[in-house]
């Protein structure tokens, strides 16, 4: 009896023609997802993928992981067994032992794939439960709210036994529809944005701009935990920092104070797209929610947006701060977001911001900056920080 991983598939089984491209791109995120933990035979039959390992494992951390794979809907941690039912009846009442000595209900569930298999599913169900009564006497059968429901699979390769499965992260696999660049703060709202476009398919480049001494080392730690949380979902295991001090410093001398939010926001958007098309990524995620503060009004988001080419994706637009803390700790990145270290948005922040801006006054302010050297300079000062080993690269 050998202890297997089975994931169940979401909307990738209804992809047409298109859906080797989804599944390949799923078992590529699966290996390297897996890699830390050791080697794995990992293969899809009938809308299921098989995970075998290879060595000794730490199942729950592996359960967890696979949890957090995009484009897995749940995962079952399953026996496989030979398919002879006197075998299956020994090794489920081996393997599911301690769920059934806890429990006081239980039901049999069996699903036949395999047809040359002896037994039909209601009489796999009947027989099943007849030996786990025996077995424990304890139990009591409750097809509505089992405490354990007991699921025997009979598919081509064994038969797979398992109790509930647990809920995976749904979506589409990471990296499916392209990349795109998110520009991530340590505050709450950006981290959610790039989760929720990761579970559409994206796989996501964090960047985040760091505005020294202004910030400390603490501020830019904060945002690499972030980036390190956020890489469980989108395999991306580095984020760009990029020096922002300079910048700031120019718009506090030449620019009107009620502008300076949202003249930082238009260079963050212009180097974040520098650095997107340098590394072939098809837009930028912002963490905006309309309305939640100054620099995301309506009009506010235009005149941001108004400097870039890529299209500029806001997952949380019409989210309101609650949804989105409920996102965030799902995630587990609220806790860190919390943490009272200041990043570059809060310098220099003006005591009456603009709400209603227009691109004409906003461009007028910019005249005085010599935008595309500074945007260079940053640019060429970005660092690449390994998030996976916390080493500056």
């Amino acid at each position: 009896m050998d202890e297997v991983f089975l994931l169940k598939l979401g909307e990738l089984v209804l992809k047409g023609l298109n859906r080797g491209r989804f599944e390949a791109r799923l078992m590529g995120n699966l290996k390297r997802r897996l890699a830390p933990f050791g080697r794995f035979d990992i293969h899809s039959m009938q809308s299921t993928i098989y995970v075998e390992p290879l060595d000794e494992i730490d199942a729950d951390a592996v359960c967890g992981a696979l949890t957090r794979v995009f484009g897995v809907v749940s995962v079952c941690r399953a026996a496989a067994v030979p398919k002879d039912i006197d075998t299956v009846v020994k090794c489920a009442i081996e393997y599911l032992a301690a769920e059934l000595n806890a429990a006081k209900t239980f039901k049999v569930e069996a699903k036949r794939a395999d047809k040359t298999f002896l037994l039909n599913s209601p009489q796999i169900c009947a027989l099943l439960g007849e030996k786990l009564i025996e077995a424990f006497p304890h139990l009591k059968v409750d097809v509505k709210k089992p405490d354990v429901p007991v699921m025997a699979e009979v598919r081509e390769r064994a038969v797979y036994l398992h109790t509930a499965a647990s809920a995976g992260a749904g979506g589409l696999p990471a990296g499916v529809n392209g990349r795109a660049v998110l520009l991530l703060s340590g505050g709450i709202d950006s981290p959610v944005a790039g989760y929720m476009m990761a579970k559409r398919g994206l796989e996501i480049m964090p960047v985040h701009f760091y505005s020294y001494p202004y910030t400390g080392e603490e501020s830019k730690n904060k945002v690499l935990e972030l980036a390190r949380i956020l890489s469980g979902y989108s395999c991306r295991d580095r984020v760009a920092v990029a020096p922002f001090t300079a910048i700031q410093e120019e718009i506090r001398r030449h620019c009107p104070e009620r502008l300076f939010t949202l003249v930082m926001r238009r260079f963050m958007m212009r180097i974040a797209e520098r650095l997107a098309l340098d590394n072939g990524c098809g837009a930028l995620i912002t963490g905006e929610s309309l309305g939640q503060v100054a620099s995301q009004t309506l009009e506010s988001m235009r005149v941001t947006e108004a400097v870039c080419g890529l299209p500029v994706l806001r997952p949380l637009v019409g989210m309101d701060k609650e949804e989105i803390v409920v996102t965030a700790r799902k995630i587990g990145t609220f806790e860190t977001s919390i943490l009272p270290y200041e990043d570059c948005c809060t310098v220099f922040t003006p005591k009456h911001p603009k709400t209603k801006p227009n691109v004409a006054e906003l461009e007028a302010a910019e005249r005085g900056l010599d935008a595309e050297t500074l945007i260079n300079q940053a640019v060429d000062g970005i660092e690449l920080c390994d998030i996976k080993q916390r080493i500056v690269c």
